[in-house]
């Protein structure tokens, strides 16, 4: 009996480990994941409309692979089959009021445009060929009209006599030095002539400004995801016949910034979120507001803002009678709060929905009794339902699970989710998420002759008093009383939140434990989905706080007895490669490290990088102010560079200007000056989200790269 017990325990061990099959995962692995997402069921109930995210090959050339974005129909009733929709990427999809035909965007020349898709068969229709190109589709309730968006350069606005009558320049300051107003962008006459007049000269350096020969930068964010631009952009918003070839007409105008926009359910008036009336240059200004207008774009009022405050994502109940929106500080650091108030209503009518998480996806029950929304929470991102009565949230689905996106539909709720076995599915259930039911099988398939790790998760109390979560996955090739090398892999952000529910590292730590290694991960103090206080928690504090939390629960992960403690090895990216940086210049235990993508001097970071704004918002200032010297100094993991004897290897997209290449290059020179250890690799064309969506031979390189790094000093 003592034997059967053991014999039972030891499967158990084993099912815990990796499900059944017999394949390691592999680094070409990542080829084979689809993302399943924008789940919409049609106005009828009888159709659910999904995207699906796949990655191909690229024509033929070997090794090159390109992501395929397309469009696929559940039937809600009968069979309940699946089909693909559209054979060429689309984006965007929305249903007409009549489930009968479909809204979607797609390129053509050169710029995005709408296409009509009807679900009595047929080739898909081109809508639109705007010449701003178009964004964000809305039907009218009476599906007579279609509402959307356009990105427009400033040169095109002042130009544009529907969006800017009379072709006047903006009355807030352009910033341009020695100009009072913004006279200089008024129309002259003057030829370009290099040897000429002022205002030739200056028409000819217009010229070589227009011929990009030269970028003229003189605005605050100069700074895009993989290149400086000295281009000023508006959003606006049009509204046009549902016909081919329509004219759009102009909701919003001049020198405003909007950010939604969406017909109240009766459909003669539209909610607008942005800033309709900027006080400066919109650089500087960080408010959102929320604005009601009539159909046509007039008499915009502004229903909910104040300074300081960011209010957004509004969601109009069916009947229109109230409004869901959030709002919060325009600092980085910070939750936004939930609200619901009548649509007639002021400020004071608000109604606050306590729930001290990041939420998303606010969808309300059609019979207007609930809310439904996401939120990041202890590793995972359940559904969760409000009470409106009561105002009791209530978690709906599991946080070793994450939902990416859902709609409702009668009775049930169709939704994608991600979970240690499949990183990504469309799935159906009830109202309580119970009697769920997989209705897709995009990874399933071929995932079941994969071997596959799971996570064990534990936790402890730090120094502040804020219980740290982490998780331990054994090596999917694990033997009783064997030790294995151990990745401690750290996440970025600072604020992002990893665990069972979140997908974007499933393939890689999956990829680690086929190559016989433990990983190690957690959320350290600082990490989202663990509230407001957690989040703040490594306010002043990036590198010591949170060393402690990471390098804690490696300790005590490693009391589990099949962690070898003298084969470690770390990594992260972004805010991670700074913590990498900064725990191997403070410990020493590990044989190996890699750093991507990372911050290590803020000073410099502050002027490189695109979020430079994280350093005002965590440290209090900026690097010039006598207060703030000392603390970036402090934080700054380039200051402690003489201490860091780990062999090192460094990663940088070159196009990354989201933390700037200059940082690892900094580090790189200082570490080969000491005459340490350190391998750098850089990209070509990568930018900051190269491992997650940049090219792909380029995040299976990387991924490969930091494999081999650490078995040359782990393994052999």
């Amino acid at each position: 009996m003592k034997h059967l017990f053991v014999w039972i325990s030891l499967c158990l061990v084993q099912f815990v480990i990796a499900q059944n099959g017999h394949e390691s995962i592999k680094v070409t692995d990542m080829l084979k994941i689809h993302q399943v997402g924008n789940v919409n069921v049609s106005p009828d109930g009888t159709k659910t409309l999904f995207t699906v995210t796949s990655i191909e090959p690229d024509g033929d050339t070997k090794w090159e692979y390109r992501y395929a974005n397309k469009l696929y129909l559940l039937q809600n009733e009968g069979s309940g089959t699946v089909r693909q929709l559209t054979s060429q990427p689309a984006g965007q999809p929305v249903w007409s009021p009549d489930s009968k035909q479909l809204l979607f965007v797609r390129a053509a020349e050169g710029r995005p445009q709408l296409f009509l898709l009807s679900m009595e068969g047929g080739e898909p229709i081109q809508l639109t060929k705007f010449r701003y190109g178009v964004g964000n589709p809305k039907w009218s309730p009476d599906g007579k009209k279609i509402l959307f968006s356009a990105n427009i350069r400033l040169e095109q606005l002042i130009n544009d006599e529907e969006l800017n009558p009379g072709k006047k320049p903006p009355v807030w300051s352009l910033e341009k030095p020695g100009f009072l107003g913004n006279e200089y962008l008024l129309n002259s006459n003057a030829k370009p002539d290099p040897d000429g007049t002022t205002e030739e000269i200056r028409a000819y350096l217009n010229q070589n400004a227009i011929a990009q020969k030269a970028k003229v930068i003189h605005k605050l964010n100069f700074q895009q995801e993989a290149t400086t631009s000295s281009e000023l952009t508006f959003n606006h918003f049009f509204i046009m016949d549902a016909s081919a070839n329509a004219t759009p007409k102009a909701i919003t105008h001049g020198f405003n910034r909007f950010g939604s926009a969406d017909f109240t359910p009766d459909g003669k008036q539209l909610i607008l979120t942005g800033n309709a009336v900027l006080n400066q240059h919109p650089d500087r200004e960080l408010e959102g507001h929320i604005y009601i207008c009539n159909a046509d774009g007039s008499n915009v009022k502004k229903i909910l803002g104040e300074e300081g405050k960011n209010y957004n994502n509004p969601v109009i109940s069916p009947s229109g009678k109230w409004i869901a929106f959030q709002f919060g500080n325009t600092s980085f650091v910070s939750i936004p709060a939930l609200a619901i108030m009548p649509m007639n209503g002021t400020a004071k009518d608000m109604i606050l929905i306590p729930f001290d998480r990041n939420k998303g996806g606010i969808t309300w029950s059609k019979d207007e009794q609930s809310l439904y929304f996401t939120a990041q929470s202890n590793g995972g991102i359940p559904l969760y339902r409000v009470d409106i009565k009561t105002r009791q949230v209530t978690a709906l689905s599991s946080v070793d699970e994450g939902i990416s996106s859902f709609d409702l539909q009668g009775n049930q709720i169709l939704y994608t989710k991600t979970k240690v076995g499949n990183p990504s599915e469309l799935y159906r259930a009830d109202l309580n998420m119970k009697n769920e039911e997989r209705l897709t099988s995009f990874n399933h398939e071929w995932l079941q002759q994969k071997k596959i790790s799971f996570p064990e998760k534990a936790s402890f109390v730090n120094e502040k008093g804020m219980t740290v979560e982490y998780w331990v996955m054994k090596p999917t090739n694990y033997e009783p009383g064997k030790k294995y090398p151990t990745i401690l892999n750290i996440h970025g952000g600072p604020s992002a939140m990893w665990g069972p529910g979140e997908n974007s590292m499933w393939h890689e730590f999956q990829y680690y434990a086929a190559k016989g290694y433990v990983v190690v991960y957690g959320n350290p103090r600082g990490s989202g989905g663990y509230g407001l206080d957690f989040l703040r928690g490594n306010v002043n504090d990036w590198g010591a706080g949170p060393t402690s939390d990471v390098l804690t629960y490696l300790d005590k992960a490693g009391k589990s007895g099949f962690i070898d403690t003298s084969r470690l090895a770390v990594t992260g990216g972004s805010y991670a490669g700074y913590l990498v940086a900064w725990i191997i210049a403070h410990d020493q235990r590990f044989k190996a490290a890699c750093a991507q993508r990372g911050v290590y001097e803020l000073g410099t970071f502050f002027g490189e990088g695109n979020a430079w704004r994280l350093v005002p918002n965590y440290f209090g200032g900026y690097p010039w102010e006598e207060k703030v010297k000392p603390i970036l100094e402090r934080e700054s993991p380039i200051n402690y560079v003489d201490q860091i004897k780990t062999p090192f290897i460094i990663f940088h997209g070159e196009n990354d200007l989201r933390t700037g290449v200059i940082q690892s290059e900094m580090l790189y020179k200082s570490l080969k000056v000491l005459g340490r250890t350190v391998e750098y690799v850089r990209h070509p064309g990568g930018t900051h989200e190269l491992t997650r969506s940049g090219n792909n031979r380029q995040r299976i390189d990387q991924m490969l790269r930091t494999i081999e790094f650490f078995d040359r000093f782990i393994k052999h």
